[in-house]
């Protein structure tokens, strides 16, 4: 299924930066390839430690994480980001043959497989649960969003993440102890840009190929 003609994707990485300017960039985006046809883009980021809750829990009850908390447009409950976990907001506009959530999260998912794959790891899929898991633990979240058909918001991979900050809610509505890292699996952290270039190569491969 083709999900995008576009020959190449335009890749802004914003480096570690603010949740909010991030967001603001992203909704920039979306509005430009909704009214005007912009290229399809990979927004990528790196946080601070913060919460962003979706359309699927009530913001109120992370209240007391001890972290800041964003309610967002994306499906899903609540997932972390901070330091060493990479984020990607793929906005591009489905094709109109791909206009199918599912499938478009399961392009997603099949991208992270391919990229963790590159590290020695296995990555599989929870039928019940959204995005990549490695030995049964969930190494990467998603969750995304459509405006006329432009999507937004996205993944994100736990590459060196310090999993402790998991211990202070339900990440994605399960048990802190199913999360892990491509650290905690390979007993070292992985270059942090090497995984970066893996899954921008594999998301693009994905994306505007059919699969």
């Amino acid at each position: 299924m083709l999900f995008s003609q576009a020959d190449e994707f335009k890749v802004i990485d914003l480096g570690r930066v603010g949740y909010e300017q991030a967001e603001q960039k992203m909704i920039d985006l979306v509005a430009i390839s909704v009214e005007a046809g912009a290229p399809d883009h990979l927004l990528i980021c790196e946080f601070e430690p913060l919460l962003t809750v979706g359309r699927a829990a009530d913001v109120a009850a992370y209240q007391n994480s001890g972290l800041p908390v964003h309610e967002v447009t994306r499906g899903g409950k609540a997932t972390f980001h901070g330091p060493g976990q990479l984020v990607v907001y793929p906005i591009l506009h489905l094709e109109q043959s791909a206009r199918d959530l599912h499938r478009y999260l399961h392009a997603l998912e099949q991208a992270l497989i391919h990229a963790v794959a590159e590290f020695g790891l296995t990555g599989t899929r929870d039928e019940r649960n959204t995005g990549c898991w490695i030995n049964s633990c969930k190494v990467a979240s998603i969750g995304v969003a459509v405006r006329r058909w432009v999507t937004y918001h996205g993944i994100a991979l736990n590459v060196s993440t310090d999993l402790s900050w998991f211990q202070r809610f339900d990440p994605c509505g399960l048990a802190p102890e199913l999360m892990t890292s491509m650290q905690a699996q390979l007993g070292y952290a992985p270059d942090f840009a090497d995984v970066k270039k893996q899954v921008i190569h594999h998301l693009c491969q994905v994306l505007r190929n059919d699969s």
